[in-house]
């Protein structure tokens, strides 16, 4: 029987930065939108995901 092959990451830590930037102008953008507010939690979890430590 072959041995499982190892996983890789889908998204890189390049990819978090983007994503949140992203997210970041989403939100300067829409700062009255009933979203917003997932779309803040998202930011700092993206921030997490990506090792960054909250300001």
């Amino acid at each position: 029987m072959a041995e499982p092959t190892r996983s890789r990451a889908v998204l890189s830590t390049e990819d978090f930065e983007l994503l949140r930037e992203a997210v970041l102008f989403y939100l300067t953008n829409h700062q009255d939108s009933p979203q917003s507010i997932k779309y803040s939690r998202l930011y700092h979890r993206l921030g997490t995901a990506a090792g960054k430590r909250a300001a």
